[in-house]
């Protein structure tokens, strides 16, 4: 059985959000937690956070026991990009790209 939580316009490039996911792919979620409390990344929060909600979801929701979860599939995918301007020399404008992610995680018991 499978639990699945959601981040949406989270304004972390999806570039740097995926170093973060990558590491606990096909993890047990106890070493996931303990990857990500243990990670240098901006990004490392909010996915442990997201990964915890899906540890819940699977919990309450569909009666599934914590110790067997693991992580089978997570991804990033690209959000909507903001664009802002930047002035620059003899009346330039520079594009300023703040780029946002989706991100997805499934947890499962059953490999």
């Amino acid at each position: 059985m499978e639990a699945k939580a959601q981040l949406s316009m989270i304004r972390i490039s999806p570039r740097k959000a995926r170093l973060v996911v990558d590491t606990i792919r096909t993890k047990p979620v106890a070493q996931a937690i303990a990857i990500l409390h243990n990670m240098d990344k901006t990004a490392a929060e909010p996915v442990l956070k997201l990964l915890n909600s899906a540890i819940a979801n699977a919990v309450n929701n569909n009666g599934m026991s914590a110790d067997k979860l693991f992580v089978k599939t997570v991804y990033v995918n690209e959000g909507p990009t903001l664009k802002r301007f930047r002035p620059r020399a003899h009346g330039r404008a520079y594009e300023i790209l703040k780029r946002t992610s989706h991100i997805t995680i499934i947890v499962s018991d059953v490999k």
